[in-house]
């Protein structure tokens, strides 16, 4: 039988036409031209330039027969270890491989135990969290540095036979640290944690009152009466579980509920996550505190003269006086320098804040709970603070008429006004000091009254 140029079969040579050759078969090899050569427009059989490239899965199915056959080979020899290994060594840079059945027989034989062997021993559920864009071969080195899996290996060779890649989604799971690979896949698709979250930001320098409205104002499932009850009125269950606290008897946790934005879980289908109850953001807001300030803040040494909550009230005025970060230790400076007495001051801190505290809080009482929302804080009354009266047990705010620093904190402090309490800068003996008011947020600082005076006058300040 030969073959057509065109490739198909037939049965003899094409004959030719009469007159040609007498009827003669002409060889299919021949040339037209006389030549030996192929016909004009036609390359020789075989010429490299007419040969056509496999296909790479025909390649691929190829290598995978021509591999089989050596693999069944090997089998019956003492060759098969080193079949084993190279075999082994080539499916882990060609991972496409370990689908193919005799791969992944020496792939588990290679495994061993530890493919089916669970990571350790503990049954507590934890968040492992997927991002979005997240593969198997991305997971794997956190799942075994978190102590999800033992063996990377193992845990991506049975995410790749049961098809991890394409049912992974970005989100919370919840694993434990005693699951085999098979479970710690099984569990990257089914137990997934829908959290439905709000977050809450609470900015520097307000007071108890102002987040508790706040809670008013935000869809975050918090009862927010709740939640001022409990800070200004911390049971003795939560302050044993924050020994750190230095919190006098009888004392809220003003001044404690740190600065930040919370993450408030509204809903959850399962697992560990809770939904914030009013104890559980007290909690985050202390546990917030303690990371931002930490032992070395809280240790205050004897030298400064000052308990931390002590520090914590004189930063909370400072809070609630700088703008600029510059300016905290030089206004530290100034409450510290008239608390030691010194020039004229007597010990009296003439701090505004601290009366604006006391007369809000006076105001506040009188109010519903629930009207709080509109209540403008921090306001100045006509008139002046140094004649404003307050109640008695709110006498010690009343610094224009009373001497010594306050009870306690008036507002949530940044750990900069805590530093610059702690470490005032009372070496320029700044006894007064006033806003410039041109927005930038800078103060002016003055020895004595008369340079006090007159940074007024040249400022506007009646």
């Amino acid at each position: 039988m030969s073959i057509r140029s065109d490739g198909r079969p037939r049965d003899g040579a094409r004959r030719l036409k009469p007159g040609g050759y007498e009827g003669a078969e002409m060889p299919t090899w021949r040339a037209t031209d006389g030549r030996g050569g192929p016909p004009p427009g036609r390359r020789p059989v075989g010429d490299p330039r007419h040969r056509g490239g496999l296909p790479g899965i025909v390649r691929f199915l190829l290598f995978t027969g021509i591999l089989a056959v050596v693999v069944v080979v090997a089998a019956l020899t003492a060759l098969r270890p080193i079949v084993r290994a190279a075999i082994v060594g080539w499916a882990w840079d060609n991972p496409s491989s370990l689908r193919v059945s005799f791969v992944a027989d020496f792939i588990r034989e290679d495994l061993g135990p530890v493919l089916t062997q669970p990571a350790g021993t503990d049954p507590t559920e934890a968040v492992f969290e997927v991002l979005p864009g997240d593969t198997p071969q991305a997971l794997a080195p956190r799942l075994a540095e978190t102590g999800f899996v033992r063996s990377q290996r193992a845990f991506l060779f049975t995410a790749i036979q049961e098809g991890l890649a394409s049912n992974l989604q970005a989100g919370s799971f919840i694993l434990r640290r005693d699951m085999t690979p098979a479970q710690v896949v099984e569990s990257l698709v089914d137990a997934r944690v829908v959290v439905t979250t709000v977050d809450v930001t609470f900015r520097e320098g307000l007071r108890l009152e102002q987040i508790a409205a706040k809670l008013q104002t935000v869809q975050s499932g918090v009862d927010a009466k709740a939640f001022y009850d409990l800070a200004s009125k911390p049971t003795p269950e939560l302050l044993a579980d924050y020994p750190w606290l230095p919190l006098p008897e009888g004392a809220s946790l003003e001044g404690f509920l740190y600065p930040a934005t919370y993450s408030l879980i509204t809903s959850a289908n399962g697992g560990p996550f809770e939904v914030t109850t009013a104890e559980g953001l007290v909690r985050m807001m202390l546990d917030a505190f303690y990371a931002a300030v930490g032992d070395a803040r809280l240790n205050v040494p004897e030298s400064r003269g000052l308990t931390f909550y002590q520090i914590l009230a004189l930063a909370s005025i400072v809070e609630r006086e700088a703008v600029l970060d510059e300016d905290r230790p030089l206004i530290a400076g100034v409450y510290q320098n008239r608390l030691d007495g010194k020039g004229a001051t007597k010990t009296i801190l003439n701090a505004d804040p601290t009366v604006l505290y006391a007369v809000d809080t006076m105001k506040l009482r009188a109010l519903p709970f629930a009207e709080w929302v509109s209540y403008f804080f921090w306001s100045v009354p006509e008139g002046g603070l140094g004649n404003v009266q307050v109640s008695e047990d709110l006498r010690g705010y009343q610094t224009y008429q009373n001497r010594g620093l306050m009870p306690g904190p008036i507002s949530s402090p940044t750990v900069a006004s805590i530093d610059a309490a702690l470490e005032p800068n009372t070496a320029t003996g700044y006894l007064y000091f006033l806003a410039i008011p041109d927005g930038s947020g800078q103060h002016v600082f003055a020895k004595t009254l008369a340079e006090h005076n007159a940074n007024k006058k040249k400022y506007g300040y009646p």
